[in-house]
C-alpha cells in the first residue's frame, strides 16, 4: 500500500504523544528509582524535566532526550515531521541547542510499504534540517503498529541551562502554542473533523519551538517545559511541583484553538486526555463555573505543544516582545506561580 492511499492513524490503537503511559502511572515508578550520585548528572528523572543535563566541562554539557510514538496524522511525511519536532522540543525547553539525533524505528513490513516509511523519514530528515541537527542513523525493528521518534543530543552551558524546577512564587507563566491538538487530531482519526481543524493542528505541530526557546534565553526565564503528554495542567504540575510552588492559571487566558472547544463539548476527547483529568484531578482546584470539557481542554495530551515559561514579573514583557519578534505561534499570559502547596493548582474562569 503506497503513501499515498493509506491513512496512516487507523494502524495505530493510539495516536501520538496520547499513546503515552499517563502521570499518575509514570510519577510513581520514577520515584522508586535510586537517586543519582553522579555530581555531574545535573539533571536526571527526579523532577519529572524534559530532558537529561550531563556536564562534560564547566562550560559544556550534554541535554538528553528521546522522544517517540505512533501516527498522529494520515500522512507519512507529516507524521515523521511532527515526530522529529516533539523530539527536538524537549532539548529546547532546556535551554539548550539540539545538534545530532537518532532514528527510532517500529515498522509493519509486512503490512505497509516500504516507501511509506521512506516518506516518514523524509519529513523527520526535513523538520531536523531546519533545525540545524544531523540524524546520523538510528535503529529499526518490526511492529503492529508505526512508530517513530528520535533520541537527540545537544549542547548547553550548565550556567544556561533552563529546567523545571527554577520558578519562583510570582513568576508569571506564559504559553507559546495554542492547546487542543489532540482532540483535533482524534476528531479527523475519527471523520469527526468537520471544521477541517487538522490542517492548522498539523502546522503547529511541525513547527519548531526553536523561536520560543530563543527568547527565553535572551530574556533569562526561570522555568521552563514544553506541553505535550501530559497536557497543560499536567506539566504545569510538574513545573510548579519541581519548584516548590503552587500555580494559578486562567481558562479564559489560554490560547485553545476553536474546533477543539467544540468537537470536545460534543464528547471527543482522546483517552490520554480523559487519563490526564483523572491524575490530576487529586491536584487541581477548577472554579464551579468550568465544566468537564473545559477542565479536559487543559488536560489534553498534546503533541509538539508549545513551551511553557516562567518569568519574572518585570521580565514579561520582555519576553512576550521578543516571541513577538521571532514569530512564536502564541504569546499568551496564562497565570502564574505563587506561594502554595508544591504542585497545588488553582484554575479561574478569568484573572
Amino acid at each position: 500500500m503506497s503513501s499515498d492511499a493509506i491513512r496512516l492513524t487507523q494502524f495505530a490503537k493510539r495516536a501520538g504523544c496520547a499513546a503515552k503511559q499517563p502521570p499518575g502511572y509514570l510519577l510513581s515508578l520514577l520515584g522508586q528509582l535510586p537517586p543519582l550520585t553522579d555530581p555531574d548528572a545535573l539533571v536526571g528523572s527526579a523532577t519529572a524535566d524534559d530532558a537529561a543535563v550531563y556536564r562534560l566541562t564547566d562550560d559544556l554539557a550534554l541535554a538528553l532526550t528521546t522522544d517517540f510514538f505512533t501516527p498522529i496524522v494520515d500522512d507519512p511525511t507529516d507524521f515523521g515531521a511532527i515526530a522529529a519536532a516533539n523530539a527536538l522540543s524537549d532539548i529546547y525547553a532546556m535551554g539548550a541547542t539540539p545538534r545530532v539525533a537518532l532514528n527510532l524505528v517500529g515498522f509493519p513490513d509486512d503490512r505497509l510499504e516500504a516507501s511509506v516509511l521512506g516518506d516518514i523519514l523524509r519529513g523527520a530528515a526535513e523538520v531536523a534540517a531546519a533545525a540545524g541537527v544531523s540524524i546520523v542513523g538510528g535503529h529499526t525493528i518490526k511492529s503492529e503498529e508505526p512508530i517513530y521518534g528520535l533520541a537527540v543530543v545537544g549542547f548547553v552551558s550548565p550556567a544556561r541551562m533552563i529546567t523545571n524546577a527554577g520558578g519562583q512564587a510570582g513568576d508569571v507563566l506564559v504559553l507559546t502554542k495554542p492547546i487542543g491538538v489532540g482532540i483535533i487530531t482524534t476528531a479527523a482519526k475519527n471523520d469527526a473533523d468537520d471544521a477541517g481543524a487538522i490542517a492548522e493542528a498539523v502546522r503547529l505541530m511541525r513547527t519548531l519551538n526553536r523561536a520560543a526557546a530563543e527568547a527565553a534565553c535572551v530574556v533569562g526565564v526561570h522555568a521552563a517545559t514544553d506541553v505535550t503528554g501530559f497536557g497543560l495542567l499536567g506539566h504545569l504540575r510538574n513545573l510548579a511541583y519541581a519548584s516548590g510552588c503552587a500555580a494559578e492559571t486562567h481558562f479564559d487566558a489560554v490560547p485553545i484553538l476553536p474546533a477543539a472547544a467544540r468537537y470536545v463539548a460534543a464528547g471527543i476527547c482522546p483517552g490520554g486526555t480523559h487519563a490526564n483529568w483523572r491524575f490530576l484531578n487529586d491536584w487541581t482546584d477548577y472554579a464551579p463555573e468550568l465544566t468537564k470539557a473545559d477542565q479536559l481542554l487543559l488536560c489534553d495530551a498534546q503533541t509538539s505543544g508549545g513551551l511553557l515559561l516562567a518569568v519574572a514579573p518585570e521580565a514579561v514583557e520582555r519576553l512576550l516582545d521578543e516571541l513577538r519578534a521571532r514569530q512564536a505561534p502564541c504569546a499568551a499570559v496564562i497565570g502564574k506561580l505563587a506561594n502554595g502547596p508544591a504542585g497545588r493548582l488553582t484554575v479561574a474562569r478569568a484573572g
